[in-house]
């Protein structure tokens, strides 16, 4: 299977630059059972859910991974943390208009910050010359890392805009963009219904952005990232399949984590690291539905959804989106996949 089989042209302008005005406004396209295109908005979600149906969150938080530093020679460099490592190292991307070496030194303030050691793949490994925590210095000084799609600096707006509302598991470096639609309203009024939530976590990655270089998909590496899911959520899940329930992934990290702790057919508790790829042919094991918002191009989030609801049906619902003017990517509209009525 061809990583080009996964293309598709989209006008710059419906890449959403900003987040809607109100949090849970976005409009909504709907794929039922891989064959029914219909659009509505998120504010309708309820509507497609039924009482004892369960939702499945990613409790993961951003943290301000974004570092605007210098090198000795004073050119600009831009740095997105990757994973801290150890006390003193980290994996990082470096973007800047003349890739460092390493041996390099990495400056803020006019302070040495960071020795570049090697580079990994796509990613650097560098060395902390400070003292303190690692992560205090993003706290600190950090911006969100807004994805590079987005052509903005980051604002105060994006602190709480680009962070789900039930984020307490700091260690993203990207937001699990399908939960930025929920409101504490629309939660409260699910669970009036009877459709109740709960919560794993999947640190997102920067290396979530990276494209698929290879001309054939199975030959794709993927990136790992830490995941954990504790047993009260696998057996809240268990029990809602036994009493005829489905199970509503928010997210593709959700669908990459529930997957990842299933082993020989059964769902266990899981914590450690994940680099599952999910791509067309997949048999899924516990999704039911998938909310997601619309991915990049050839990426492997586009493989998963084309896995769950096949990849001509998928691909037609992102044509029928791009004629409506729906708005793509992290700040961008929803997508409501739905396997099993």
């Amino acid at each position: 299977m061809l990583t080009k089989d996964f293309s598709y042209n989209l006008p710059e302008d419906l890449i959403a630059q900003n987040p809607t005005d109100e949090r849970g406004t976005s409009r909504m396209l709907v794929l039922e059972n891989g064959c029914k295109i219909s659009d509505s908005l998120f504010q309708k979600l309820p509507e497609y859910l039924q009482s004892g149906d369960l939702i499945v969150l990613n409790n993961t938080s951003v943290i301000p991974a974004r570092l605007f530093l210098e090198k000795e020679s004073g050119g600009k460099i831009e740095l997105v943390l990757e994973r801290i490592i150890s006390k003193r190292e980290l994996i990082v991307q470096l973007r800047a208009n003349k890739t460092p070496k390493p041996g390099a030194v990495l400056t803020l303030n006019d302070k040495k910050i960071f020795l570049i050691k090697k580079k990994i793949k796509d990613m650097f490994l560098l060395n902390y010359l400070e003292e303190g925590e690692i992560i205090d210095l993003f706290n600190e000084l950090g911006h969100m890392p807004l994805p590079p799609y987005i052509k903005r600096i980051d604002n105060s707006i994006d602190k709480d805009r680009y962070q789900t509302i039930f984020s307490d598991k700091p260690g993203a470096v990207a937001a699990p963009t399908a939960g930025l639609h929920f409101t504490k309203d629309m939660l409260d009024k699910l669970s009036e219904n009877g459709i109740k939530n709960v919560k794993l976590t999947l640190h997102v990655g920067a290396g979530t952005f990276q494209p698929v270089r290879e001309n054939n998909i199975y030959d794709h590496k993927m990136h790992s990232e830490y995941m954990s899911i504790d047993k009260d959520v696998i057996n809240k899940i268990i029990e809602t399949k036994n009493h005829g329930g489905r199970i509503l992934a928010v997210g593709t990290t959700v669908v990459r984590s529930l997957e990842s702790a299933v082993n020989n057919g059964v769902l266990s508790a899981f914590e450690g690291e994940t680099n599952i790829f999910i791509y067309p042919g997949y048999k899924f094991n516990i999704v039911d539905m998938l909310l997601t918002n619309f991915h990049l191009p050839e990426s492997t989030l586009l493989m998963l959804v084309c896995a769950f609801a096949g990849k001509e049906k998928v691909m037609e619902a992102y044509h029928h989106a791009i004629s409506k003017q729906y708005k793509f990517y992290s700040y961008g509209d929803a997508m409501l996949l739905i396997n099993k009525k």
